[in-house]
């Protein structure tokens, strides 16, 4: 599939910055998401170690569903190093040239990329979720375990059961519930989605598990490469 070169890749968290927030003139957030994606990405990376520093070895992995059956109809891996530091809001950097190279070899264009992270729910509001929304023109989402930015209330204890993420008074995002009695995901928009559309595409790639199956997919994937 085609993803855009957009930009270099920076060598200072200053030049990433100003990438963030050049990029960031290009999302789309005003659109309705896919309601019914019929195919559906996970993007994670792992890393070797503590995952900690540059040259850091790391395997990027893409798993590509089928949005009614979640069963496995692409995927790509791409084994490579940290060429970037860790800088908290940068991280993405780190991680995207080993997954732009891994959509690159994907056969199947999917209706929907679903990132192991966040989207606006970002200091800058350029998330991982935002910047390969921006370099592929797809629909993005980020699931993330943790909250990165933002305040929150715990929400019900039922599956399905939502609060808003805020930040500085800015609604970034949704606390969700995927399963009865687990811990919340972070749910926010990259590009081309709404949060409501977001969020039940949560939950329709959550059936059992806490995590959604295409996060769960590419974490195997991912890891599977680094041990090989």
């Amino acid at each position: 599939m085609e993803v855009r070169d957009l930009h270099d890749w920076p060598s200072t968290p200053e030049e990433a910055e100003a990438i963030q927030d050049r990029l960031r003139s290009l999302l789309r957030l005003d659109v309705p998401g896919p309601a019914e994606p019929r195919t559906v990405a996970g993007l994670d990376v792992a890393y070797a170690g503590d995952g900690s520093g540059t040259g850091t070895r790391l395997a990027a992995a893409v798993a590509v569903l089928d949005g009614t059956t979640l069963e496995v109809v692409d995927q790509s891996v791409t084994v490579g190093a940290a060429a970037f530091p860790y800088v908290p809001g940068l991280f993405a950097f780190r991680e995207l040239p080993a997954l732009v190279d891994a959509l690159r070899d994907l056969k199947t264009v999917p209706d929907l990329l679903v990132c192991d992270g966040f989207g606006v729910a970002h200091p800058r509001r350029f998330g991982l979720a935002c910047h390969l929304g921006v370099l592929t023109g797809l629909p993005a989402i980020g699931v993330g375990k943790t909250a990165f930015v933002g305040t929150c209330e715990e929400p019900g204890r039922r599956r399905g059961d939502a609060g808003p993420l805020l930040d500085g008074g800015e609604v970034v995002g949704r606390v969700l519930r995927t399963q009865d009695g687990v811990k919340p995901v972070f749910v926010s928009v990259g590009h081309r989605t709404d949060l409501d559309t977001a969020c039940r595409n949560v939950l329709g790639l959550t059936p059992e598990y806490r995590l959604p199956e295409t996060t769960r997919r590419a974490d195997r994937l991912s890891r599977d490469a680094l041990a090989g």
